[in-house]
C-alpha cells in the first residue's frame, strides 16, 4: 500500500505579511477625519522623529525608496555625461534612477561573502567622468563603507546609500542613514518598517536637503503645509521642473508607529535569523548568509545558497517542492546584467560579474518577518531539511 505523505505544512505559510497592529489603524483613522490627508504634521513628525532615529541631521519623506534615489541624483545635479558605479545584484530602481537623470550606470560585481558591492571593483571601474557610488545594503547588511569612504574621498565622489533593506542596521556602531552624503529608505509593504508604499531621505548636508525639497513637490517654492496653514500664503513660484514625489500624512501616521515599534520588531527578526542559523548547522548542501562582526544586520531577508553540487534538482524546483510543503519563497535578485534593457543597452555579459552570477544561481530568500511564530520558522526549517535529505546526492 502507497501511503501519501503529508507536507510540512497544510496551511501555506507566505513570504511576507505586514506587521500592522491596531494603533497604526487607530493612527490612520485619526488622519482621515483630521483634514490633512496628504503631507502634513504627521508627515514633518515622522521626518523629525526618523531623523533622530538614525542620527541624521535632515530626513525628507517621498512616496517611495525609488523616489528618494531619483531626488538626490537631481538635487546633486547628476545628469548626461555623469557616471555612477552600481552593484549588478540589486532591484532595477537602483539603476533605473541614473537612466532617468540621462546618465550612465557603470555596473560592478559583488563580494562573495554578503554579495554588496565589491569596492576592489568600485576602484576599477572609477573614470574621470564618475560622480557618485550607490551601494546597495542587500537584505539589511551594510556594506564596506569604510572603503568606499576611501574612494569617495579621493575621486570626490558622492556617496548614495540604497538602504531600501537596511532600517534599522549599523555599519561601526554608526546607524545606516548617518554615514553616506545621502541615504535612501523603502517603506513598502514587506520591508521592516512599512507605510504600504513610501520612504525616506536621509542626509546631515543642508544644501543638499534645501536642494531636495525643492525636487520632492514640483519644483514649488514653498510645499503645502507652508502655504495652507494659518500662517501660510497662497503665493509660490516654481523654481525648477520637479516631481510628484512627496509622502501623505495616511502613510506617515502607519510610519509613526511602525517607527516607535521598529526595534522591537528588528529584536523579533534577529531571533528568527539566529533560529535559522541554528537549525540548518551541519546542513551541508545550504549556504548561510553572512553577518560579519563588525555590523548589526537589519535582516529584511534571510537568503540561503543552494550548493547545487549537492542536490539532484535545481534552484526552480526547491523553490516548487518548498511550495509543496507549504512555504512560500521568493529570489533575491536577478542581477541586472540578466535583465534584456541593461544586457543589451550596454552590452553586459555574466563573465563580467561572476561572483553574482554565480550566487544568483542558488539563492532562495525564505520567509522571515515578525509576526512568524517559532512553530513556522521550525515547519521552513524542516521543509528545507526534507528536501535536502529527498534531493541530496
Amino acid at each position: 500500500m502507497i501511503i501519501e505523505r503529508v507536507p510540512v505544512r497544510t496551511v501555506f505559510l507566505p513570504f511576507n505579511r505586514p506587521d500592522i497592529t491596531e494603533t497604526e489603524v487607530d493612527e490612520v483613522v485619526d488622519t482621515l477625519y483630521s483634514g490633512w490627508l496628504t503631507t502634513g504634521p504627521k508627515t514633518k513628525a515622522f521626518e523629525s522623529q526618523f531623523a533622530d532615529f538614525v542620527g541624521s541631521r535632515h530626513a525628507l519623506a517621498v512616496n517611495s525608496c525609488t523616489a528618494a534615489l531619483h531626488t538626490v541624483l537631481a538635487a546633486a545635479g547628476i545628469g548626461p555625461g555623469d557616471e555612477v558605479i552600481v552593484p549588478t545584484m540589486t532591484f532595477a530602481a537602483t539603476a533605473n534612477v541614473i537612466i532617468h537623470q540621462r546618465a550612465t550606470p557603470v555596473f560592478v560585481d559583488v563580494q562573495p561573502d554578503t554579495l554588496n558591492i565589491d569596492p576592489t571593483a568600485v576602484a576599477r571601474a572609477i573614470t574621470p567622468r564618475t560622480r557618485a557610488i550607490i551601494p546597495v545594503h542587500l537584505y539589511g547588511h551594510p556594506c564596506d563603507m569604510a572603503a568606499l569612504q576611501v574612494l569617495a574621498q579621493t575621486y570626490e565622489l558622492l556617496i548614495i546609500e540604497d538602504a531600501a533593506h537596511a532600517v534599522g542596521a549599523y555599519w561601526h556602531n554608526k546607524p545606516i542613514g548617518s554615514i553616506g552624503h545621502a541615504t535612501a529608505f523603502s517603506f513598502y509593504a514587506t520591508k521592516n518598517l512599512v507605510t504600504a508604499e513610501g520612504g525616506m531621505i536621509t542626509t546631515n548636508n543642508s544644501e543638499l536637503d534645501f536642494a531636495m525639497r525643492r525636487w520632492v513637490l514640483h519644483g514649488i517654492s514653498r510645499d503645502a503645509w507652508d502655504r495652507y496653514t494659518q500662517q501660510g500664503s497662497w503665493y509660490y513660484e516654481i523654481i525648477l521642473p520637479g516631481f510628484k514625489y512627496n509622502m501623505t500624512d495616511i502613510q506617515a501616521a502607519l510610519g509613526l508607529h511602525q517607527l516607535a515599534r521598529l526595534e522591537r520588531m528588528q529584536s523579533r527578526r534577529q531571533q528568527i535569523a539566529n533560529r535559522y542559523q541554528a537549525g540548518f548547522t551541519g546542513l551541508t548542501a545550504v549556504e548561510l548568509p553572512t553577518c560579519r562582526s563588525d555590523v548589526v544586520h537589519a535582516w529584511h531577508l534571510y537568503p540561503i545558497r543552494l550548493r547545487l553540487e549537492q542536490l539532484t534538482i535545481d534552484r526552480a524546483a526547491f523553490i516548487e517542492a518548498l511550495r509543496g510543503e507549504g512555504i512560500g519563497s521568493s529570489v533575491h535578485f536577478i542581477p541586472l546584467h540578466r535583465h534584456p534593457y541593461y544586457r543589451e543597452q550596454f552590452d553586459l555579459h555574466p563573465a563580467m560579474f561572476p561572483v553574482a552570477d554565480e550566487a544568483y544561481e542558488r539563492l532562495i530568500s525564505l520567509p522571515l518577518y515578525t509576526r512568524m511564530s517559532d512553530a513556522d520558522v521550525d515547519d521552513v526549517i524542516e521543509a528545507v531539511r526534507c528536501l535536502v535529505q529527498r534531493y541530496g546526492r
